[in-house]
């Protein structure tokens, strides 16, 4: 099965139990995939799934990810793959499956929106088929207003090949009482994770954040 990163799983800086979030999961009825482009313009979280999950034709595999406090190299949180577990046949996925394999819910704590720079790393695979500008748009949002938008660039990847795709996010300032708002309403933080292979839509995924867990 996949690995659920970037926008898959309930997960954790510390733990959160059955965390109040949904996501649309239907399709978002729409003329087509949207390009680079056009997510660059967008100023809310998608309502739905952008591209269905037959669209990573490439065969990209996600294997693992972490997530780091760059200034103290702090791990914040990782995930990794049963190498053991058998591929998922999407084909058998119930729309509420399917959302349990494109969403996640992390709770990194108050003291991560002081952060300067998180840095992640994803490690994945690639199929038979080459991979040219593999790109990552992300968008964060809190109560449908953006925070953040970031644009990863990996390139190109060899077929068959098992690559290591390291980020550095520069958490951008945030007044006094807007992370107050962002931590008494946990999960209104969103984020959808856009993956290209050159202006071709092939993977959408979606994240909910809270900044309640102590501890950190």
């Amino acid at each position: 099965a996949p690995v659920r990163p970037p926008g898959a799983a309930a997960a954790n800086g510390m733990a959160a139990d059955d965390p109040p979030v949904e996501f649309e999961l239907e399709m978002e009825d729409a003329p087509g995939p949207p390009t680079p482009d056009e997510v660059l313009m967008f100023n809310a979280p998608a309502k739905g799934y952008l591209c269905p999950l037959t669209a990573n034709s490439y065969g990209i595999d996600f294997l693992s990810f972490t997530v780091r406090d760059v200034e103290t190299n702090k791990e914040l949180f990782r995930i990794a793959r049963d190498p053991n577990e058998p591929p998922i046949d999407i084909s058998t996925l119930t729309p509420e499956m399917e959302d349990q394999v494109r969403s996640i819910t992390y709770d990194f704590g108050r003291n991560f929106l002081r952060m300067k720079q998180v840095g992640t790393t994803l490690n994945f695979s690639v199929g038979p088929q080459p991979v040219e500008n593999f790109r990552m748009i992300e968008r964060h949002y809190f109560e449908n207003r953006l925070i953040k938008s970031f644009d990863f660039t990996f390139g190109f990847c060899i077929p068959n090949s098992t690559n290591s795709w390291e980020a550095i996010y520069e958490v951008p300032a945030l007044d006094d009482a807007l992370v107050e708002q962002m931590i008494e309403k946990p999960y209104a933080t969103k984020s959808d994770s856009f993956y290209f292979v050159g202006d071709t839509l092939i993977m959408h995924n979606k994240a909910a954040y809270a900044y309640t867990a102590v501890g950190d």
